[in-house]
């Protein structure tokens, strides 16, 4: 799949269907020896984000479950202490 493809598509947490962003507007975190992708970062947007005081979310790529045309699906649950998110395995 080419880095153009994967770019436009929305991912959605599997955990409760929220819709997290475009793969295309989040950052890619790149081993430099292997190449491999290691983890995507979504930074919050608009008003309610810096209201919210909310910081950015890293999902690491082996919470993606599946890649689909349009969709990227990711399993990723709130850890109920602070309210940030962890991968489950």
């Amino acid at each position: 799949m080419e880095l153009s493809q994967l770019s436009r598509k929305e991912i959605i947490n599997l955990y409760d269907g929220s819709r997290l962003g475009y793969v295309g507007e989040s950052d890619l975190v790149i081993d430099d020896k292997s190449g491999r992708i290691l983890a995507m970062v979504i930074y919050p947007k608009g008003l309610s984000a810096k209201v919210r005081n909310t910081r950015e979310l890293v999902i690491p790529w082996q919470a993606v479950k599946k890649i689909g045309e349009e969709i990227m699906v990711v399993e990723i649950v709130p850890e109920r202490s602070s309210h940030k998110f962890s991968f489950h395995e």
